[in-house]
């Protein structure tokens, strides 16, 4: 049987909410390890955040449609996160891991707004739009800064391993 234009919105509005509960646990993790990088604590917070809001839009333009997320992606992805982020304690380099992972994963909820960008005035969704574009422009910004700062904490790495300090963290 073959899938409606409302069908495939649907499933990739589901799918962006799994993702940013992907991304919530990622950080959360992430966060609670960076106590010698306070500036990336600080906007790793704020994305948390940013996240939950945009966890939140995607459950509202939902329920426009009758529907909700999918818990059992939720719960899959949100264990994927849990997962990624812990398997990086180990590393010598957690911080650099995290950081690489964390640009890439920003891309992927890039590409994942643009879809639903084209796939909500495809299914003649008029009113979500607005929403979408507010999430794409927070990873954008997110993706940039990620960009912008790697140079500093590439720095404070070695520092802090030159130094014999913690720098994983």
């Amino acid at each position: 049987m073959a899938s409606t234009i409302q069908d495939i919105y649907l499933t990739g509005l589901r799918n962006a909410h799994a993702l940013e509960v992907q991304a919530i646990q990622l950080l959360e993790r992430q966060a609670e390890r960076l106590e010698n990088y306070p500036m990336m604590e600080a906007r790793i917070r704020e994305h948390i955040q940013e996240s939950r809001n945009q966890s939140a839009r995607l459950e509202d333009i939902l329920r426009t449609h009758g529907t909700s997320e999918s818990t059992f992606k939720d719960v899959m992805t949100g264990l994927m996160g849990n997962v990624a982020a812990i398997a990086h304690v180990p590393m010598q380099d957690e911080v650099l891991k995290n950081s690489f992972a964390n640009f890439a994963f920003e891309h992927y909820e890039i590409a994942s707004y643009n879809a639903l960008l084209q796939m909500a005035e495809a299914a003649g969704d008029a009113a979500a739009p607005a929403a979408l574009r507010q999430s794409l422009d927070e990873e954008v910004r997110m993706a940039q800064w990620i960009e912008q700062n790697l140079p500093e904490v590439v720095r404070t790495y070695m520092r802090l391993e030159t130094e014999g300090k913690t720098a994983g963290r």
